[in-house]
């Protein structure tokens, strides 16, 4: 059996969510397993060089993982024919540029989504990696939570019946900063910094409501800034920019309905920080990150409106906790190990860049309709059929 080691060069992981979940839990959770093992027994074995700007924060964050290969100088990393891949979890706003010059290096892409600031960027990055004939990715990793793959499960053996509705309810408290430190970086409420809530969620909802139940056709959206200003990482006050919360209903093939609020600024008293509710003839499932409840039509009570009297059911009692039947992985080391198989083997793999593209222009959509308070529907992308 062969060892395949596969040099990545990864940019910008030395934020919170790339040293995590990027470094941390996929590539190192991968090289402390052995490697992803392919259908044939060979293995493919992950080498890591991690790049930015502040050579600081790069060699601490390499020396505390026991990691060599550290660069300021993303220009000789591209050079080096060992690093295959080229990995992006920059700010939005800074990715375009270096993503193009990986292209033109060969390297194959996986990008943090939104891949880009527009639909038009986005899709410039998608034909050109097209066009290289190199393979390319984008990090859709919710598809992978234990909660959302409860509920695949159950819309495939037909649970729901004909699915009427979706709803959740996205989101926890930020603190501005002035009392309390800010548990989100400060460019996430400028939008001269490609911050804002509808940028950053409606991308996750598109590849959510695609993937597990029905396309996504149109949309009709508020948002708000509703705290217009926050303390940043340094203690000085700033005006925010790009608004905390986004108010949105989707339209999708079958006339499926989903409704979606996204807020950075509501306190949670629900199950989980996201909730999804999905409706159907036959019973409804409630699902959050990990667990998931569900409520056929035989359980359902008969509830009565009597606003008079104290309400008499308990209605938490009637849910069923779906058991966990599986052993689940970290959701980002999933979708990793397909991406790194779909290299390596030529496995299947569909979120592509094409489908980063989608997620940014269901964001458009969504700031042009809370801009013109009107319905706007979604065109078909070049290359989607």
């Amino acid at each position: 059996m062969k060892e395949h080691k596969i040099g990545i060069i990864m940019n910008g992981v030395t934020g919170r969510m790339g040293t995590n979940q990027h470094l941390i839990r996929s590539i190192l959770g991968i090289c402390a397993q052995g490697g992803v093992q392919l259908a044939g027994g060979d293995t493919i074995l992950p080498d890591p060089i991690l790049v930015g700007r502040n050579p600081d924060k790069l060699k601490a964050l390499a020396e505390a993982h026991g990691l060599k290969r550290y660069s300021t100088d993303l220009d000789t990393c591209l050079s080096d024919p060992f690093n295959q891949i080229y990995f992006d979890a920059q700010r939005t706003d800074l990715r375009k540029e270096p993503v193009l010059k990986a292209i033109a290096a060969g390297k194959h892409i996986y990008t943090e989504k939104p891949p880009a600031l527009s639909t038009s960027e986005a899709m410039e990055m998608y034909r050109a990696a097209v066009k290289a004939g190199v393979k390319n990715g984008v990090v859709q990793d919710k598809l992978w939570l234990p909660g959302f793959l409860k509920l695949k499960y159950l819309k495939d053996n037909g649970f729901f019946g004909k699915i009427l509705s979706v709803r959740c309810e996205f989101g926890y408290w930020v603190f501005d900063g002035f009392d309390q430190p800010a548990q989100r970086p400060s460019w996430n409420y400028r939008r001269e910094d490609g911050g804002g809530i509808i940028l950053d969620m409606l991308c996750h909802w598109r590849y959510v409501i695609d993937n597990l139940f029905a396309p996504v056709k149109a949309v009709s959206c508020i948002a708000t800034t509703h705290i217009d200003k926050r303390v940043d990482e340094q203690g000085r006050a700033y005006p925010c920019t790009a608004e905390d919360a986004a108010y949105a209903t989707f339209l999708c093939e079958g006339d499926l309905i989903c409704h979606f609020n996204s807020s950075w600024v509501v306190r949670v008293r629900r199950d989980d920080l996201v909730v999804f509710q999905v409706e159907g003839t036959k019973g409804t499932a409630v699902a959050g990150l990990r667990d998931c409840w569900i409520q056929p039509s035989a359980l359902t009570p008969r509830p009565v409106w009597n606003p008079d009297l104290p309400q008499p059911l308990n209605f938490f009692e009637h849910w069923q906790k779906l058991p966990d039947n599986r052993e689940y992985d970290n959701a980002f080391k999933a979708q990793w190990e397909l991406y790194l198989k779909h290299v390596t083997a030529g496995e299947p793999f569909r979120w592509t860049l094409l489908e980063g593209a989608k997620g940014v222009q269901l964001a458009e959509a969504g700031m042009r309709s809370w801009k013109d308070r009107r319905w706007v529907d979604l065109e078909e992308l070049e290359g989607e059929r």
